[in-house]
């Protein structure tokens, strides 16, 4: 008989209640755990997840602003914007982005510039915005893409706002030019600023004024549908166009130096003494700036880059030249102010200038020298030995403490980046590269040459303070900030810099018409420049040394080749009695101030004065005694 074991009723009802408590319990806490994450998102996590959802089917599209315009100061359009197709493509949509930019190539010309700029900002920018595959489409090439728009995913094509500069290179070394923006820009650039942008200021008056002519970028809240495709606009901010920039400069004027400097390679800077707006800012050759707005080709960079004749080079602002004889018009005034100094004593000038102890003749400009010449003679006929003898008594830290309120040695202060300092020498200057200073050094600065430096910018401000009364003015380009939808203007206000301290204000009267004979007497270098001119001019012309001359040689222009001629300065402000203008002109290998720089002084002056171009003729040869 088998033994068969009774069930254990209570055993088995206990071990049953306790798996059932804890299925009850995980239940619980399962349930718990689900209304705790339903709770956390509907309440806690719901605008996160409604913003999510939401961008699920509205795109924020930025608009980019228009560009704020430049103008003259008579309303002449420097730099505008034109409309343009743009074939744009919005990543997120695109399935094999390769096979799509294979495809395109057989639609559009894509160049390595545009692929390489596509490439870039598909590392930079988010990959739901429109990124810009390529600029200034022609109608034919924007009538292809339109044709095959509904068969390709994320392709685009939009009318947008291109800078455009109508008179190309006209003041393009002040206007500047904007470009496509580079890495290096990217890291530094607030991003915000510049959603669906891609241009950015690259030099003149476009980089120093960039945020002023950006504008504020607008933004358009667009339903797509599952494809990505947009189906209504929900919200639209508008963007803001930029402040239109108003220049003091002059189109009209600025056209008629350029021709009239024509191929030569030189700088013009015409000023208001009384403001410092810059009335006339030249420097040839020129370039066309329109060609880099999209990214110009590596060939014709290249071609610009290596160009002899360097039309990159802005020589208004970066030019650094020896300022020959016209650094006399400043010395002839610090001549005043030495205590003891006689203006009408005699001093020899034999034709040359040894220092005690030496035989290194120090050479005048006119062979045989100019006689006997008191200080109003030794301006006017620009004699190189007298100065030589001024600066030797004056030495070279009175020099270097009178020219500094002048401007020399350092930037002017104009709105415009990356301006030089020029070179004013001294004692600490030498002594800071490791030389010493020589006696010699002291001697060829009295005429403006050896390690002395100034850009025509500086020039040009530095007469204008003689103009002004010993009151110089700091420079500026732009005169108002104009808002395109109120009008309302932001008007740049003058800047004058601590006045220049003189021991007495008449010395200044002196040289001022030491200044003016040298234009109006018959002795002076720039005597036909004043020719028939109904006004009074005030000048000083100049020659800068390029090429060493050896001891016992003669300089011979004719058989020197034109980029080792000396080259040609001439400042000047008119009319004496109440300046309107100063002027400071150079052509660099032209050869002597009198004849080459002068003459186009006068016509800038005669432009600004008389409103009319006289084209006063050139009524001496080059090379006369009296042409230094």
């Amino acid at each position: 008989m088998l033994n068969i074991p009774l069930k254990d009723h209570f055993r088995e009802t206990r071990l049953f209640n306790a798996r059932i408590s804890v299925i009850g319990i995980l239940v619980v806490v399962l349930v718990l755990t689900l209304l705790l994450r339903l709770a956390y998102l509907q309440i806690f996590a719901h605008r996160h997840y409604e913003t999510l959802s939401q961008a699920n089917r509205i795109k924020p599209i930025p608009i980019p602003a228009p560009r704020g315009l430049i103008l003259d100061r008579n309303g002449v359009i420097l730099a505008q914007n034109y409309p343009v197709y743009t074939l744009e493509v919005i990543p997120e949509q695109v399935d094999d982005m390769n096979s799509l930019l294979d495809e395109m190539k057989d639609i559009v010309h894509l160049g390595e510039a545009d692929l390489k700029n596509f490439q870039k900002q598909l590392r930079d920018r988010p990959r739901f915005e429109n990124l810009v595959l390529r600029s200034n489409l022609t109608e034919e090439e924007a009538a292809r893409v339109a044709i095959k728009r509904p068969y390709l995913n994320g392709v685009e094509l939009q009318a947008r706002l291109q800078r455009h500069y109508p008179l190309a290179g006209l003041g393009v070394h002040a206007i500047g030019y904007v470009g496509r923006i580079n890495e290096q820009e990217q890291e530094r650039i607030e991003k915000s600023l510049y959603r669906g942008m891609q241009h950015i200021g690259k030099l003149g008056v476009e980089a120093t004024y960039e945020k002023i002519l950006l504008g504020q970028v607008g933004f358009e809240k667009v339903e797509t549908n599952a494809r990505g495709r947009s189906l209504r606009i929900i919200e639209r901010q508008a963007p803001v166009a930029g402040k239109n920039l108003y220049l003091s400069m002059d189109a009209k004027l600025q056209s008629l130096v350029e021709q009239t400097l024509g191929k030569r390679r030189g700088a013009v800077v015409a000023i208001e003494p009384a403001t410092g707006a810059i009335l006339a800012f030249v420097s040839t050759p020129t370039y066309d700036p329109n060609p880099f707005v999209n990214g110009i080709d590596t060939d014709s960079y290249h071609a610009l880059l290596n160009d002899a004749d360097k039309p990159l080079i802005n020589r208004v602002l970066n030019g650094q030249y020896s300022p020959g004889s016209t650094i006399k018009a400043f010395l002839g005034l610090a001549a005043l102010e030495l205590d003891g100094f006689d203006p009408n004593r005699p001093v020899a000038c034999p034709g040359w200038y040894s220092l005690p102890g030496s035989t290194h003749q120090f050479r005048d400009w006119k062979k045989g020298g100019h006689g006997a010449m008191n200080l109003h003679d030794a301006v006017v006929q620009s004699c190189d030995v007298y100065f030589y003898r001024l600066a030797v008594a004056m030495e070279i830290e009175a020099i270097k403490n009178f020219l500094t309120p002048f401007g020399f040695g350092k930037k002017t202060g104009v709105d415009l980046f990356n301006e030089s300092d020029g070179i004013l020498p001294s004692l600490e200057w030498k002594k800071a590269r490791g030389l010493p200073w020589y006696p010699g050094e002291t001697v060829i600065t009295g005429i403006g040459q050896g390690p002395i430096l100034a850009t025509p910018l500086q020039l040009a401000s530095a007469m204008a303070a003689l103009a002004n009364r010993g009151v110089r003015m700091k420079p500026q380009l732009v005169r108002a900030a104009v808002d395109a939808k109120t009008k309302a203007a932001r008007e740049t206000l003058p800047e004058a810099y601590p006045a220049i301290p003189l021991k007495d204000m008449r010395h200044l009267d002196i040289q001022i018409q030491n200044l003016t004979d040298v234009v109006h007497s018959n002795k002076g270098t720039a005597y036909w420049t004043g020719y028939n001119s109904p006004y009074k001019i005030a000048g000083k012309t100049g020659t800068a040394q390029v090429k060493g001359i050896a001891q016992g040689q003669n300089y011979s222009e004719k058989a020197t080749p034109e980029r080792f001629r000396d080259h040609a300065l001439f400042i000047s402000f008119a009319p004496v009695g109440d300046p309107k203008v100063a002027v400071a002109v150079i052509v660099e290998n032209g050869g002597h101030g009198g004849s080459t720089a002068a003459p186009i002084a006068r016509r800038v002056m005669d432009m600004i004065i008389l409103g009319k171009d006289t084209a006063a003729p050139i009524l001496k040869k080059a090379g006369s005694d009296d042409d230094e």
